[in-house]
């Protein structure tokens, strides 16, 4: 390798992996009402809440493998709902820990991002993102889901590349921002649809069936690791 070559892997490696400034407080709490007033009404939450199921979905698949179990794929619907399916034993530690997942995907994704804001690495945070997205586009089985996929990577793809460090910080702290507080939501719109008798397949119904724990105490972990993770993640993000 040349030295030409050794210099340019070398800036690529400070670039992705060394540290940027942190933004100006004034920008991080713009992020933050700017997620807010997606993650509240209800017709941009509608529209934006495909992001969350991305988060949602990716962490049903990425637990899956990680516990042995093979993944077969996984659909984005157009009503923000998803689907992702494995084969493997029907039961055990790893159906029970892919099934817990999807829910508290998103806050703790919110979570790991705020610590990496945190200590400044937010083109490290972009980079994962993107390499994320690009591992689960591999996965999903219809035409709904791939769009929705390669947008979200597009999006940080663009900024990535054509934007200054400026924007950049922006961008991240809005994403992380909208992971936080746009995970909390789902669990509380679980919960009213369950006492209106509906959502009888949730994730919580499915966990009450594998470990004979009721649904209500799965619906509390969810709320408990989105709060927390809101609570934990805005305290990094805002530096308090």
């Amino acid at each position: 390798m040349d030295s030409t070559a050794i210099t340019s892997f070398s800036a690529l490696w400070d670039e992705v992996f060394g540290s940027q400034p942190d933004p100006d407080l004034w920008v991080v709490i713009a992020t933050m009402v700017a997620a807010l007033a997606v993650v509240v009404p209800h017709g941009l939450w509608r529209l934006f809440r495909n992001a969350i199921t991305i988060a949602h979905e990716g962490g049903h698949g990425l637990v899956a493998l990680l516990t042995g179990r093979t993944l077969t794929g996984i659909r984005l619907h157009s009503d923000t709902s998803g689907l992702t399916v494995s084969r493997g034993k029907p039961h055990g530690l790893g159906m029970i820990l892919t099934a817990a997942a999807g829910y508290t995907a998103p806050p703790l994704l919110g979570l790991g991002g705020a610590a990496l804001l945190g200590a400044g690495h937010i083109t490290l945070l972009l980079w994962l993102s993107t390499l994320l997205l690009i591992a689960m586009l591999v996965m999903i089985r219809n035409a709904y889901g791939a769009l929705t996929v390669i947008l979200s990577g597009a999006a940080f793809l663009l900024v990535s590349w054509l934007t200054g460090p400026q924007v950049q910080a922006a961008f991240a702290y809005a994403v992380v921002w909208f992971l936080l507080l746009g995970g909390v939501r789902p669990a509380f719109e679980l919960q009213a649809k369950r006492s209106r008798g509906g959502a009888g397949d949730s994730d919580a119904d499915q966990l009450a069936r594998l470990t004979h724990v009721p649904a209500g105490l799965w619906l509390f972990l969810f709320h408990l690791v989105s709060l927390c993770s809101l609570i934990g993640g805005g305290r990094w993000l805002l530096e308090l």
